[in-house]
């Protein structure tokens, strides 16, 4: 464990103790670090995780328009009718997690836990912005060199999945970044 995790856990158990909740957000670069950060920060504290993965765009609502909307590609508007605003009421509720690999989706039950981490490409879209803030969460943006990233994705997912996260994924993910990242008052950007 680097020196991130300790110090987002002292953080988030002072913003706990001053709340009686916390909440962390990790966005970053592909292959950075993201979910290996965010189970770092669980192991150490009660932490429901929730994972952008599972508020892909699916296939029936991938329109053209949808998709060159800059972070059109997440379903922004389930991840916060069913995981932001419910989180907000700090009551049990359940959302939807939707699978990229057999395109079905399966019902999560959550019981709130004094920390929520929100972790995943797009975590940091607009749209999830003002409630993030209203829940005094600390916003996190994760950064890799290009030739870690290649490297780290070659290995993770091989030569074929390489070739579609440089033609596809990583261009998307850059033009959101760059888009997005004026508007990123207050995140802590560390190197993945």
């Amino acid at each position: 464990m680097n020196d991130t995790a300790p110090r987002l856990v002292t953080d988030l158990r002072q913003l706990a103790q001053t709340y009686g909740r916390a909440m962390l957000v990790i966005d970053g670069d592909c292959a950075a670090g993201k979910t290996t950060l965010a189970a770092q920060v669980a192991a150490r504290l009660d932490s429901n995780v929730f994972h952008m993965d599972d508020f892909f765009l699916p296939p029936a609502l991938r329109t053209e328009e949808r998709l060159n909307e800059v972070g059109g590609n997440v379903h922004y508007e389930r991840f916060m009718e069913q995981v932001l605003k419910p989180l907000q009421t700090n009551k049990p509720f359940v959302y939807g997690a939707y699978s990229c690999i057999d395109f079905s989706t399966i019902n999560v039950s959550v019981t709130p836990k004094p920390c929520a981490i929100v972790e995943g490409s797009y975590a940091l879209h607009p749209r999830f912005l003002d409630a993030y803030r209203a829940m005094d969460a600390i916003l996190v943006f994760m950064r890799l060199p290009k030739d870690e990233q290649i490297k780290r994705i070659r290995t993770r997912n091989g030569e074929a999945m390489l070739r579609r996260f440089k033609e596809e994924w990583i261009p998307m993910e850059k033009r959101y970044h760059k888009a997005f990242q004026s508007q990123w008052d207050g995140v802590r950007f560390t190197d993945g």
